[in-house]
């Protein structure tokens, strides 16, 4: 077992000129914690996760989170905390001039994750 418990959130950050990249940080039988990079005009597509929960912890950067099948969304930013609970949609846009960086943390390691349909 790895007995590492301080993790360098900037280490696991990875840039792409395509889709954001999931960098994971550590998982373990209970939970999985991974590092979000997303460049301005990027998008992580919503999803569910219909067993858990997904927490994320805004590091820099804002963006469009959606809430809902319908595609509303809420502001995020840096400093925030935002939850989805389990089987809630969730997924952002990156609207800042930075990029949108952000650390999850999915529990437990069972939550399954379902993509949405793409909306029109």
């Amino acid at each position: 077992m790895n007995s590492q418990r301080v993790f360098k959130s900037c280490d696991h950050m990875q840039v792409s000129e395509g889709e954001p990249i999931r960098s994971v940080v550590q998982e373990s039988e209970h939970s999985v914690i991974v590092a979000w990079h997303v460049e301005p005009g990027q998008s992580i597509a919503a999803h569910t996760h219909p067993n858990g929960q997904d927490t994320w912890t805004i590091l820099s950067g804002h963006g469009d989170y959606q809430i809902d099948e319908q595609g509303n969304t809420v502001k995020v930013t840096s400093g925030d905390v935002v939850v989805a609970r389990k089987g809630q949609v969730h997924g952002v846009k990156c609207t800042s001039l930075e990029p949108l960086r952000f650390i999850s943390v999915v529990a437990p390691i069972e939550a399954g994750y379902v993509l949405l349909p793409a909306r029109a």
